[in-house]
């Protein structure tokens, strides 16, 4: 193991994660991503708490009930509005890079980008006035991180040139920023709102520039639904996330029709007493089958043994969610998104599973579901309500071994890169304390 981690692949793979990590622009995005942590964390907790408390589980309340959707409440403006808080901590940590006078305003601004091209208004027959969230979720992340970088810019740029609106020396520095701020967001709105508009009027309004580039990426992507096909599917899918594109929810919608199609197929064979068919739709939960997609609770296991800080803290309270299938906190607590050093293990593993559990489909040790399941459930538990066969259930289990063994090595470079900043970040701590 040791020969592995000092071979010349390796090497070079640190160099190329450190060089990475030294880039303004992707230092600023593992910041923000870290930062959000809490927000990631809460809307974990609501996400659980209604799964396990819904008709699926403990039935002590419906997932149509009051109490169901005040409870998801949480979830709503943490997680599935996660593109917001990106936006507004990466634009934060990308000016402070950049040395600007008043990052917060930039934060501001870059916001406000976003919501131009993503927050779409919805008017009701009752006349109430909504935001379409869809893409304020980890749909539109990436298009977010562009906002964020042409904003930024567009303000450095006015910055550079002193292009603002100028104060007296005797107004307060915060009144100085919000008139200095006017200028170049005014700019970057009317590039943003062009750029909208003319999308929306492009495509008739069809689409926005969220959902058009969800459709561009998605568009190929229909005719692949043969077994090799699943496999582009999947590890495709895995390297968007790898680019913070929400790979997954490019598939659901190819994906979701197909496997409730298979179901119901599969149902009527059963009880018919006829012999049940495996489609290859199946091989879709092969990509997040123990952890989340890329199958990361391998990950955070061995996290919570780590001598990193920073791993052990991340591990520590991405188990539990984890094994719920919920890996936010680990993808973006690590980071995983442009770390190439996880990114590899995090694409590695999906074809792996894929290629055990088509052997399991193959060998009749696993059977394809009948029963249509889409609740968020512990691993196991949903394979087994879907098929009432405990080989099925203990699946999910037995991929934690090719999915460990693959994460192991890559998982242990990356804690001793971490372990030496660490001791760095100390020893210089120390040094300045004692001086």
């Amino acid at each position: 193991m040791e020969k592995l981690f000092e071979s010349k692949f390796m090497i070079k793979l640190q160099n190329f994660g450190q060089a990475l990590g030294s880039n303004k622009f992707l230092s600023a995005l593992q910041a923000a991503m870290m930062s959000l942590m809490g927000v990631i964390m809460v809307g974990a907790i609501s996400q659980i708490i209604c799964s396990v408390g819904s008709e699926t589980l403990l039935n002590l309340f419906t997932s149509d009930s009051k109490i169901y959707q005040i409870i998801y409440l949480p979830y709503q403006f943490s997680m599935n509005s996660l593109s917001l808080w990106v936006v507004v901590l990466f634009a934060y940590n990308y000016a402070k890079n950049l040395k600007m006078k008043s990052p917060i305003m930039n934060a501001v601004d870059a916001l406000i980008c976003f919501l131009l091209v993503s927050g779409a208004l919805i008017k009701s027959e009752a006349g109430i006035t909504s935001i379409d969230m869809t893409y304020l979720g980890a749909q539109g992340m990436f298009i977010g991180f562009i906002v964020v970088f042409i904003s930024v810019q567009i303000e450095k740029f006015c910055a550079d040139k002193n292009i603002r609106i100028k104060m007296p020396d005797v107004v307060p520095p915060f009144l100085q920023n919000g008139f200095a701020s006017i200028l170049p967001l005014l700019f970057s709105a009317i590039i943003f709102l062009i750029i909208s508009v003319a999308v929306s009027v492009g495509t008739a309004g069809v689409y926005s520039v969220c959902s058009g580039f969800m459709a561009l990426l998605g568009a190929p992507l229909n005719a692949l639904t043969s077994v090799p096909g699943m496999f582009i599917l999947c590890i495709f899918a895995a390297l968007l996330w790898c680019f913070g594109i929400h790979g997954t929810m490019i598939l659901i919608p190819i994906i979701m029709p197909l496997g409730i199609q298979a179901a119901v197929s599969n149902g009527a064979a059963h009880a018919a007493g006829q012999p049940l068919v495996f489609y290859p739709v199946a091989l879709f939960g092969a990509l997040a089958v123990c952890g989340g997609t890329g199958n990361t609770l391998p990950l955070a296991l061995f996290g919570l043994r780590s001598k990193s800080k920073q791993i052990s803290a991340v591990a520590k309270i991405s188990a539990v969610p984890g094994w719920f299938g919920i890996n936010e906190p680990l993808t973006f607590g690590m980071p995983i998104m442009y770390n190439p050093v996880l990114c590899i293990p995090y694409v590695l593993n999906i074809p792996i599973v894929m290629i055990c559990t088509y052997i399991g489909y193959k060998v009749g040790f696993l059977q394809p579901a009948w029963i249509t399941i889409s609740a968020l459930l512990p691993m196991g538990f949903g394979a087994y309500l879907s098929t009432l066969r405990w080989q099925n259930a203990i699946w999910d289990y037995l991929m934690l071994i090719p999915s460990a063994i693959i994460w192991y090595p890559f998982f242990k470079i990356y804690e001793k890169q971490l372990i030496a900043k660490e001791v760095a970040a100390f020893a210089e701590e120390n040094g300045n304390v004692t001086m």
